[in-house]
């Protein structure tokens, strides 16, 4: 396999995240148009975003993704409601997991039963709306042991933390790191431009690089211009773009690894 790839990633796809998301995919397709190379994109799919509207009842976002998925794209489950419903943290580690860290670890204290119910709710929305639902992507990539065990137990065909790929059901690890920014203010976006910076340098021989956008990225020109620049800089130096199940398909198997203590590393979350 060439070890030169990466996967444009656009996290907490929704009715309401499209309209932030929709310059940026059409400059990223005009871009593959300009260097005649198709550029795949991963779409992690919210099917109710905090609660606020199902995706299969939005005709729009259905259009759109439809058509995603005939290009070529590909369609993940990422959570059900993306939000933290849990009673509130106990524990000092809690707290800065679901209060600091992120606000919305929706999978990070679930037992299996509950987990498997989500899970089964947002298969059942691809299902409705015609979509294969391949890969699952915990909210802020946090799951508990419980949700590793319900993943186990279905169809999906693999999962993530911040650095690796897992192959369900086995959860055999792949080395794939991510380049990730927190947005929301302008010293969190000052300091992402230093630290994504590093961790290119620090990933730039990993054989898949993962680019992990979210919304907010597309809300202020600087991330925005950023991850455009850095899709173009990734082609212009021979990384072949890839969706995440594409390179798994052609990637070895590698030996089972225990995700316990890795779906928790820290990430900045948007």
């Amino acid at each position: 396999m060439d070890n030169s790839h990466f996967a444009l990633v656009l996290h907490d796809i929704a009715p309401e995240t499209w309209p932030d998301y929709q310059p940026f995919v059409e400059a990223i397709d005009r871009l593959g148009e300009r260097l005649g190379q198709r550029i795949p994109m991963t779409w992690l799919v919210v099917p109710n975003f905090h609660g606020r509207g199902e995706c299969r009842d939005s005709d729009l976002l259905r259009r759109v993704l439809d058509d995603r998925l005939a290009r070529g794209d590909e369609l993940t489950l990422h959570g059900y409601f993306h939000r933290d419903d849990a009673p509130a943290p106990r524990s000092l580690r809690d707290f800065y997991m679901r209060r600091i860290y992120t606000w919305e670890g929706e999978f990070y204290t679930l037992d299996q039963d509950r987990a498997g119910a989500l899970l089964d709710e947002g298969m059942a929305q691809f299902d409705a709306c015609g979509w294969p639902h391949g890969g699952f992507v915990a909210p802020a990539w946090l799951m508990s042991e419980g949700t590793r065990k319900a993943l186990q137990q279905r169809p999906f065909t693999y999962t993530s933390d911040l650095q690796h790929l897992y192959r369900l059901p086995s959860l055999a690890s792949l080395e794939a790191p991510s380049i990730v920014w927190s947005a929301r203010s302008a010293w969190r976006r000052g300091m992402s431009r230093v630290v994504s910076a590093l961790q290119y340098r620090r990933f730039q021989h990993a054989p898949l690089l993962r680019l992990a956008l979210h919304p907010v990225d597309m809300r202020h020109r600087v991330s925005h211009d950023y991850w455009l620049h850095l899709v173009e800089h990734l082609l212009e130096t021979g990384r072949q773009p890839l969706t995440k199940q594409a390179w798994l398909d052609q990637a070895p198997d590698p030996a089972p690894a225990n995700l316990a203590g890795s779906a928790n590393k820290d990430r900045s979350a948007a």
